[in-house]
């Protein structure tokens, strides 16, 4: 929730600071300083009052007029709000903005303020009041209070540093993670199991990491299951490397038709550590082209450790039942720089998005091989979206005037996603010195789609394809 400068006044008159910032959001706390530093010079009239701060007694100021004080232009008036702060634990996070002041007294005043007030910060709070902290530390001076933080979290109890491994911002939640591994706090399946299922790449690498290293030879399989059980490609490739130090190499063999290529890597140097080469084994899974148990990972993995002569295997492949077994198989064709457009055109049409996005990429190096009529064909409106959008991939990839036809044809189109498309394709498109002048049907279309196009830009097309205006 921004803070608004009609907040600053609202706030200034006595309006509680619940109403106007919610203090669980680290941000809110950054706008609201923000808000009230910026307020108009002619506008700041309404923060005189708090210039002479320090001859206001003891709870003269509400605590919505004190965090104004905190904030306000004036460094004077920052450094003796400062001194009022203590009374006021909800304003901590203000403190904490402070911390980073670029006036040299407010800062020194406020870190001294922040290590007394810092040990009773309550667990619960420990997250949002985290996040805080990291975000001021991208700022120039904003080092002090993420060092602070930290020596208090490495020291503290473990309760603060565990309500910050659930906490909603992912700067919190690794450095919760990093401490905690530093700490030891978490035992080897609990970091394998975090690593498994949490949707953060670097605390998925962290804690894989730091379970493998921390594991037991009685515990290998215990920690080792999650892992190769996640869904996240980087952890299951952390536990199918582990296989190799445990010396359980004939458990790498399933990983070689993994989804993801980084595992199937690992799965493939795991093999070769053991003397086993992983060739003859994709060549074994990838003999049958009616078997519908072929994992899809198996095609493209051959590709990747095979040679040219496994063509052979992959265009059967390309007929598979299965569309992700076609997709890949046309993938593992890219990789061996293989493809042929006539043998993949009927793929265009494939039911299969996927397989018809693959195809797509493949045949763009060979598009003017393929007849523009028959890839305009394709544009007709009762075509699946994934038809359609292959087609006008392929004939933006011609160039020219059969770009521009097809893309002109697409203006008005009632897909939205192709409509755009078709419209970048007109405003990038520029004359080539082949182009044929005076294109009637062009003309037509230049005509039929201006209340689309913008009168200047037909006006454009039409010059630059010599077109009478």
């Amino acid at each position: 929730m921004s803070t608004s400068h009609e907040s600053v006044f609202r706030l200034l008159s006595g309006e509680p600071l619940r109403k106007s910032l919610d203090s669980a959001d680290p941000q809110a706390w950054v706008d609201f300083d923000l808000a009230v530093r910026s307020l108009p010079y002619v506008r700041r009239g309404a923060l005189r009052a708090l210039t002479g701060l320090r001859a206001h007694a003891r709870g003269a100021l509400s605590e919505s007029q004190l965090a104004v004080a905190l904030c306000h232009p004036d460094g004077r008036v920052r450094e003796a709000a400062l001194e009022w702060a203590p009374a006021v634990p909800a304003l901590l996070p203000l403190v904490v903005i402070r911390s980073a002041d670029w006036v040299a007294a407010v800062r020194e005043e406020a870190r001294e303020l922040l290590a007394d007030l810092l040990p009773g910060v309550a667990h619960q709070a420990m997250a949002p009041f985290a996040a805080l902290v990291l975000r001021m530390a991208r700022r120039q001076h904003g080092d002090f209070a993420q060092a602070l933080l930290k020596q208090s979290l490495v020291e503290g109890p473990p309760e603060a540093i565990t309500a910050l491994l659930t906490g909603g911002d992912s700067a919190a939640r690794r450095f919760g993670h990093r401490i905690a591994v530093e700490r030891h706090l978490l035992a080897p399946l609990q970091l394998a199991r975090i690593a498994a299922s949490d949707d953060d790449v670097v605390i998925q690498g962290l804690c894989a990491e730091a379970a493998l290293a921390a594991v037991r030879e009685a515990a290998h399989g215990e920690v080792l299951e999650p892992l190769l059980g996640s869904r996240q490609p980087q952890v299951r490739a952390a536990g199918v490397t582990a296989l190799r130090r445990m010396g359980r190499f004939a458990q790498a063999e399933p990983f070689l038709s993994d989804r993801a290529g980084i595992v199937r890597a690992c799965a493939r140097w795991v093999l070769r550590q053991n003397g086993t080469d992983p060739l003859p084994l994709y060549r074994a899974l990838c003999a049958d082209p009616t078997d519908e148990d072929l994992p899809p990972g198996a095609a493209l993995g051959l590709a990747e450790c095979g040679t040219r002569a496994d063509a052979e295997l992959l265009w059967p492949l390309v007929g598979h039942p299965v569309a992700a077994v076609r997709a890949r198989a046309v993938a593992g064709l890219r990789v061996l720089d293989l493809t042929d457009a006539a043998r993949l055109r009927p793929l265009v049409d494939d039911p299969a998005p996927a397989v018809a996005r693959e195809v797509t990429g493949a045949l763009i190096p060979d598009a003017d091989k393929l007849a523009p009529q028959w890839l305009e064909a394709r544009l007709a409106p009762e075509r699946p979206a994934h038809t359609r959008t292959a087609a006008f991939r392929l004939l933006c990839a011609q160039g020219g005037t059969v770009e521009l036809r097809s893309a002109l044809m697409l203006l008005t189109d009632r897909n939205p996603k192709l409509r755009f498309r078709a419209e970048q394709a007109v405003r990038r498109w520029t004359p080539s010195p082949t182009t044929a002048l005076g294109d009637r049907e062009l003309a037509t279309l230049i005509d039929r789609h201006e209340p689309a196009l913008g009168r200047q830009a037909a006006l454009l097309l039409r010059r630059g394809l010599g077109i009478p205006s």
